[in-house]
């Protein structure tokens, strides 16, 4: 169950963020085997001065287009794995809304399962003991 932050520049249209948003789950749902309906995102806006960015470390030119994606999951992937998610999301993402993969930076980081709680303030391992 891995949640997505996805943060950009302020301003962009709803279709846009649609995109990104759809691109990031599909991304996820094919690297990572993440089931379809397993879908937890937070889009942040920011104003250009609550962005910032270095627009050519380890990459770039980067843009005013910069999109930072940081996914949080409770399940370790190998390096490999990873890859393939970076790259299908930069493919996706240059499909739809046209984001230049110079443009893209992503983060995951993964926690204890015992560290995440789904409702009822509950810890998921005994949540699951409860079903």
């Amino acid at each position: 169950m891995p949640f997505a932050r996805i943060s950009l520049r302020r301003g962009k249209p709803r279709d846009y963020l649609r995109a990104v948003s759809d691109a990031v789950h599909q991304a996820l749902v094919d690297a990572f085997r993440i089931p379809v309906a397993d879908r937890f995102q937070a889009i942040h806006q920011h104003d250009p001065e609550e962005l910032i960015f270095d627009r050519d470390y380890l990459g770039g030119p980067r843009s005013d287009d910069f999109v930072l994606v940081c996914v949080t999951g409770g399940k370790p992937r190998d390096a490999e794995t990873k890859q393939a998610f970076y790259q299908r999301l930069a493919d996706l993402l240059a499909v739809s809304p046209g984001l230049r993969p110079e443009d893209l930076m992503v983060i995951v980081q993964t926690t204890d399962y015992a560290d995440w709680s789904f409702s009822n303030g509950i810890a998921a391992p005994l949540a699951e003991q409860k079903t």
